[in-house]
């Protein structure tokens, strides 16, 4: 594609390309530009599924933004989720500017960049709700939205050819835990002025309704301490502080001591202390490691886990390979968050694990433990109703979601004195306003970047493949040991297997095997075999084709030759 500009004889135009977060949930990131001037949104990451086998992370493909003349001038981060700010240290070196974001958000994203060896310094600028930066022609106003973390803001970002409004993620809670109200007045004052477009989360759209206040749950966990006899242990998503305050304040009302356990759940409540967005009565808290100095019926826990991760805390309590917490006849586990799609079986094997030590396994679709950050169905229609605007792009879900919206948003511009435009984009389309009109001009390189380990390395296509192939096939290490100076053959060859199963005649395919080398070694001339390189290709393709027609398997084949 090209880039308008100046000196550029197309039209000058506002350019949306959406990088990640339409057609899944989490890995969002949008670049908007004008002319040379780029502004990143989000830079968020998606957890893997089951199959990517040994990935850590999946962050957007970012050639897009390696095909661009210019860096980008600014990352805007509108709340601290993972699926918003998990990718800023594999993004940071595509921005030559500032990251934008709230103090809350901005501290979680310090201490990411941190662990990647990252000193962002300066460039880490807070911003506050109705305050606004100016990036080149683009001017960023900030606009205050409830969600399921404190800090969330939507964006209302001011162009030559008009405004967008995107919307981050939303919920619309009336009674919100900090008194930091959804800023319903900016939002119709600028529907009032005019907006373009209008960047619309459409998680929750399925659902009727409205979502529900933070303040709901209250009632349901008034009644889970008053009838747990043992220890009672909360897991939830480590961000979710709202939620940590509510428990924070039940804890004090019944008399038990709280110990956040995990190592995400015990940062965010630092960072969330330190901001004033957590108030912890003293000698409330105690350590993880004094769990055990407490009786059962006087201590809280509040766990990492809530999706079934098997490093994170509560899995390692449900199999009892937690050092310092454990669970038994009387103790409850509630889960206080949604099963995020593809984690269910996770989920399922660790409540099975509870049940198994005695534990009451407490759920959101049994009691009323939790409410989704997301604003449900009525929600949407009010922001609609707000903003007003010519254009509405659906984000933030699968096709279904954002189709779904597409058809509520038409459904009311119906009779609306301005016509009202839906593009359905998806990730890599390119939505170009021109001032006159919009639509989906063009497309750019997208798709995902699987990441492994706490770096930032990539996991590259024939890595994932090897991994596969091992998981299904197995793995083979024949061990031979060749004299260098004579190239002969010293002792008889080992052959160590590893996933592969060959029962009922084991031994005897494996002797076969050994012979099928030796047979390979004496078809091969005392020169050829000082070339390691080439003895291991030619007993590689030769245990490949033994082992398919035997035992019916393709293993990984990997010979170690070593010389004397």
């Amino acid at each position: 594609m090209t880039f308008a500009g100046p000196g550029d004889n197309r039209t000058p135009a506002l350019e949306i390309v959406p990088l990640g977060g339409l057609g899944e949930f989490g890995m969002n990131m949008m670049a908007v530009s004008w002319g040379d001037t780029l502004v990143l949104i989000d830079a968020g990451v998606m957890f893997p599924e089951p199959e990517l086998l040994g990935v850590d992370l999946v962050i957007p493909d970012l050639t897009y933004l390696e095909q661009r003349p210019v860096k980008a001038a600014a990352l805007v981060l509108t709340h601290g989720h993972e699926d918003h700010i998990g990718g800023v240290a594999h993004v940071l070196r595509f921005v030559d500017g500032p990251i934008y974001g709230t103090p809350l958000t901005l501290a979680l994203v310090k201490s990411k960049l941190e662990r990647h060896g990252i000193d962002a310094g300066s460039r880490l600028v807070p911003v506050r709700p109705r305050s606004h930066v100016t990036v080149g022609d683009l001017s960023i106003e900030f606009l205050r939205v409830t969600h399921s973390i404190p800090d969330a803001i939507a964006l209302a970002i001011r162009s030559p050819v008009g405004t967008i409004i995107h919307t981050g993620d939303f919920k619309i809670d009336q009674t919100p835990l900090d008194g930091e109200h959804f800023d319903f007045h900016r939002f119709a004052e600028l529907g009032a002025q005019g907006v373009l477009a209008l960047l619309a989360d459409s998680t929750n759209i399925e659902r009727p309704g409205f979502s529900g206040s933070e303040f709901d749950v209250i009632d349901a966990f008034e009644e889970l301490f008053a009838s747990t006899r043992g220890k009672l242990v909360v897991t939830s998503f480590a961000s979710s502080i709202y939620r940590m305050q509510i428990l924070v304040n039940l804890a004090q009302e019944f008399g038990r001591k709280l110990a956040f356990v995990g190592r995400g759940m015990i940062d965010h409540a630092q960072v969330a202390q330190q901001l004033g967005h957590l108030q912890i009565p003293p000698g409330l808290l105690i350590r993880e490691s004094d769990v055990r100095a407490y009786p059962a019926r006087q201590v809280l826990c509040l766990t990492t886990g809530s999706q079934g991760e098997p490093m994170a805390a509560l899995p390692r309590i449900a199999v009892a390979t937690h050092r310092h917490v454990s669970v038994e006849p009387g103790d409850r586990v509630v889960f206080s968050a949604r099963a995020i799609p593809g984690n269910e079986k996770a989920i399922d094997r660790v409540v099975n694990h509870l049940a198994r030590r005695g534990a009451d396994v407490v759920t959101a679709a049994t009691k009323h433990v939790h409410v989704s950050g997301h604003g449900s169905e009525e929600e949407l229609k009010l922001m609609l109703s707000l903003v007003r605007p010519r254009y509405v792009v659906p984000i933030h879900g699968e096709f279904r979601q954002r189709s779904r919206y597409s058809r509520l948003a038409e459904r009311l511009s119906t009779g609306a004195p301005t016509p009202l435009t839906v593009l359905m984009a998806e990730n890599g389309d390119v939505l170009r306003f021109d001032g006159t009109s919009g639509a989906i001009s063009g497309r750019v390189p997208t798709g995902r970047v699987l990441i492994d380990g706490p770096g930032t390395g990539e996991v590259a296509d024939e890595v994932l493949r090897d991994r596969r192939h091992l998981a299904e096939d197995g793995l083979i290490v024949p061990v031979l040991v060749i004299n260098k100076q004579t190239g002969g053959i010293e002792g008889v060859p080992d052959i160590i297997t590893r996933g592969l199963v060959l029962e009922p005649n084991a031994e005897d395919l494996l002797r076969e095997a050994g012979r099928i080398i030796l047979e390979v070694l004496g078809e091969t001339s005392a020169e050829e075999r000082t070339d390691s390189g080439l003895v291991k290709e030619k007993i590689r393709v030769e245990l490949r084709r033994f082992f398919r027609k035997r035992a019916g398997r393709r293993p990984l084949v990997l010979p170690v030759i070593m010389e004397i």
